[in-house]
């Protein structure tokens, strides 16, 4: 099965409606995030892609995100429920459910710009 591919119009809306969809009341279906830190968790891949506020990772570092981290995070299997996170993704402190929201829809919207 292929995955959704966010670099088109139909998916990327789809996703766009799913989170314009959330409250803040909103209940985790898993993990411990609320949904506030769950937006901004989203958030950090994209400011690894677009922003230049996350450190970037050494030699070896990236070597072994390529050999191993990436067969585990770029594929069609889903995620299992109380799997490792790394230290970038994990919010702890209490997020701005709307910034979080529109700064998640602004990263999607750009990134779908890019399959245009």
């Amino acid at each position: 099965m292929a995955l959704p591919n966010i670099f088109t119009a139909d998916v990327s809306n789809k996703i766009i409606s799913r989170i314009n969809n959330l409250k803040p009341t909103t209940q985790a279906n898993w993990g411990k995030m609320n949904v506030s830190q769950m937006l901004a968790h989203c958030n950090v891949t994209y400011e690894m892609t677009f922003e230049n506020i996350h450190p970037k990772p050494n030699a070896f570092l990236k070597f072994i995100f390529k050999m191993i981290v990436k067969k585990k995070v770029v594929t069609e299997l889903p995620y299992q429920h109380n799997g490792k996170t790394a230290p970038a993704f994990i919010i702890k402190e209490d997020k701005n459910f709307e910034n979080e929201k529109v700064r998640l829809i602004n990263y999607i919207t750009k990134t779908k710009e890019f399959g245009v």
